[in-house]
């Protein structure tokens, strides 16, 4: 497996890729004598195989015999890997609403908006690992869905209680009381530029620490993937 290289170096096929709008970040080994190129459109990753003869290219998934994506760990590593670091860097500078313990260890952050349903799904399914005092979830508003959730972030985070705010919402889909402060709005605006600079369309995308990797995932996490974002979660008998 290996980064990026100069355009001019990928084979014809490729290259025509590129001019198709399809961003080549790096290679990695295929089987059955097919070269794996890692790209991107529009923040989506997207693998692409050149033909033994390398004249032709394919793209799309290629799994294996049991079913199993073979490019999945090689865009993540290569297309998402170096931009989630970073991604995770410029959010914890921006404004964000924690819910959970503040001393949790394992931090997860989650592009949120007010009025997403499975922003609020995936708050729900938190909701053990964040009462374990595990897990804090770091919730960057933004208003992107409909023409009133700039002004729902801003009011979640200028409340008094930004974290009791976002719960009693997502629990009843109540707002807070209060005015909306201009800095509030101006956090919201500034949220949606980063999830916009980040090539980030739809809500939640969540993102989590694996180690020395950050991993990413869009949409409400399924239960397995709860579990491996989260850890463990063990239930103590009363």
């Amino acid at each position: 497996m290996s980064g990026s290289a100069f355009a001019t170096d990928w084979p014809a096929p490729i290259e025509q890729l590129e001019q198709q709008g399809l961003t080549i970040q790096g290679e990695f080994d295929a089987p059955g004598g097919l070269k794996g190129y890692a790209g991107s459109a529009r923040g989506q990753a997207i693998a692409a195989y050149l033909t033994p003869d390398g004249e032709h290219a394919l793209v799309g998934t290629l799994i294996d015999a049991q079913g199993r994506d073979v490019s999945a760990e090689a865009l993540e590593q290569i297309v998402n890997g170096s931009q989630n670091a970073e991604l995770w860097e410029k959010m914890a500078d921006h404004h964000w609403i924690r819910d959970g313990d503040p001393d949790a260890p394992r931090v997860i952050y989650t592009f949120s908006d007010p009025n997403c349903p499975y922003c609020r799904k995936f708050w729900e399914d938190a909701q053990p690992w964040i009462e374990s005092g595990k897990v804090q979830v770091r919730h960057v508003m933004v208003g992107i869905l409909m023409a009133d959730s700039p002004e729902k972030a801003a009011a979640l985070l200028s409340a008094e209680d930004p974290g009791a705010a976002v719960a009693e919402h997502y629990r009843t889909g109540a707002m807070p009381d209060g005015d909306i402060t201009d800095e509030s709005k101006q956090w919201v605006t500034e949220n949606n530029r980063l999830m916009r600079d980040a090539q980030l369309f739809a809500t939640p995308v969540t993102f989590y620490r694996d180690g020395e990797n950050i991993r990413r995932v869009r949409g409400a996490p399924s239960a397995e993937k709860l579990q491996e974002m989260m850890g463990e979660l063990v239930e103590t008998s009363q």
